[in-house]
């Protein structure tokens, strides 16, 4: 890496787990979540619960498509 990519990989904060998102790209654009799981591309987020089975509605998204809040 060249030291400007490495100083843009150094300031991107990244969310712990527990931590709450609003999603800015995708399918689920606008919508806020938990964050569940953290992965090295991605995170894994609960942006709800179903009503009918009572399991979460979980959802991966990019580093790159969404905001800590």
């Amino acid at each position: 890496m060249t030291k400007k990519q490495d100083s843009k990989v150094k300031n991107t904060k990244k969310p712990n787990m527990g931590d709450m998102i609003q999603i800015i790209k995708g399918e689920a654009k606008g919508k806020k979540g938990k964050v569940i799981v953290l992965r090295d591309n991605s995170v894994i987020v609960e942006i709800g619960v179903n009503t009918k089975t009572d399991e979460p509605i979980k959802t991966v998204v990019n580093h790159k498509n969404y905001k800590l809040i």
